[in-house]
């Protein structure tokens, strides 16, 4: 059974949409209209389940869509839980519930929510100040080769942005927490990561021994 728990993202300025709309998803560094399009249309639409599309139709249309996890990292969790076999999971920040029912359509029948040292895959995608706090507690409640998922991490690419970058007072903040929240992840002996460039930024954390 996947768990979640409705922690309070920040809004990013704009709208997001989904591939049946004109335009890119806005939670994405892939900044070709064309190559999108061409990823969703060989990849996520002819796999998609029919319930999970009709929810991401309904994200796109809400007044808080840019919230709404890109549809093709959603793709990308359904197959890293089956990779993980994963069937103990919480989902920190789940909007509309988009990416969390992809998660538990991704579980076997028998998967559940379990206690600490128990959990295969977290995924995170509430509120950035309190990343490094998630962190320690998710730490402790994933297994050794559980795997926490950390969206947002690139920010819309603002974490490389030079000091003197014009950028918005809260998309200035919300980079300086980024950017402390990668170097202290990626100093954490307790689990080894990779940062991929997909939607707007993922870092995985596999729990170490």
């Amino acid at each position: 059974m996947a768990t979640s728990t409705n922690g309070e993202d920040e809004q990013k300025g704009g709208g997001g949409s989904s591939s049946s709309s004109s335009t890119i998803h806005a939670k994405t560094l892939l900044k070709s209209e064309s190559l999108y399009h061409y990823i969703l249309e060989t990849s996520v639409d002819p796999r998609e389940p029919e319930c999970l599309r009709e929810l991401r139709r309904i994200s796109a249309a809400h007044p808080r869509n840019i919230m709404t996890s890109a549809p093709d990292e959603v793709q990308f969790f359904g197959m890293l839980l089956k990779i993980l076999n994963a069937k103990n999971t919480i989902e920190l920040g789940v909007f509309t519930g988009y990416s969390l029912l992809a998660t538990a359509l991704a579980l076997p029948h028998d998967g559940k929510e379990k206690n600490k040292g128990t959990l295969d895959f977290a995924f995170v995608d509430a509120d950035k100040s309190n990343y490094l706090n998630y962190h320690e507690r998710l730490v402790e409640l994933v297994r050794v080769g559980g795997v926490i998922a950390y969206d947002n991490t690139l920010w819309e690419g603002t974490v490389a942005a030079p000091p003197d970058a014009p950028l918005s007072e809260r998309d200035r903040m919300i980079s300086e927490i980024m950017r402390a929240f990668n170097s202290v992840i990626a100093a954490d002996p307790r689990v080894e990561i990779s940062h991929l460039s997909i939607a707007d930024g993922l870092t995985l954390c596999r729990r170490l021994g």
